[in-house]
């Protein structure tokens, strides 16, 4: 019985010695504070230095341009992305820290609605969102105690949507500061 008692002790303090956060929940702050869009996002550490990632945006946005309600415009759209990241230069024996580079693949789900004059006659036009996006993004994130994180980064895609690319352009940039938890 002491030897199977000794046995799990060790077992499990080797175990709990080794063990680093392999996920990560993520929260992009910056884009809630210009475009009141909501961007969360679901980290998973499959090695050291590479990672899988889901993210959600709530009231996404294309790239920075403005809605304005005044005016009639509105966007109704919702997106998720799925990307790979690639982490090198941070610090030694941490998870995903230092530069990053992030092929994602990103589907967009939604309405553009604006206002326009035609011959004196107010109409609303409706632009169909429904789009897929592919691209990169870099940064750099910083990790404190394998728990805290916070990345600057910035995204470039390419819209393949000829409804999006006629009413917009096909180029979306955007950029963002995420904080993160670990577990």
């Amino acid at each position: 019985m002491k030897k199977l008692v000794l046995l799990i002790l060790l077992v499990g303090g080797s175990l709990t010695a080794q063990a680093q956060a392999v996920n990560e929940i993520k929260y992009n702050i910056l884009n809630t504070i210009i475009m009141t869009s909501v961007e969360v996002g679901y980290e998973h550490f499959i090695d050291r230095d590479q990672s899988i990632g889901v993210d959600l945006y709530l009231n996404d946005r294309f790239s920075y341009y403005p809605e304005s309600k005044s005016k009639g415009k509105k966007f109704n759209t919702t997106s998720i992305a799925a990307s790979y990241n690639f982490y090198f230069g941070g610090s030694n024996g941490e998870n995903g820290s230092g530069y990053s580079v992030t092929p994602f693949l990103k589907y967009r789900f939604g309405d553009f609605e604006e206002d326009k004059w035609r011959d004196d006659v107010l109409v609303q036009e409706t632009t169909d969102m429904n789009s897929v996006i592919v691209g990169f993004g870099v940064g750099y994130k910083w990790v404190k105690n394998d728990s805290f994180t916070i990345q600057p980064f910035a995204n470039i895609g390419r819209n393949f949507s000829e409804d999006v690319n006629d009413r917009f352009m096909a180029i979306e940039l955007n950029a963002g500061v995420t904080l993160g938890y670990r577990f």
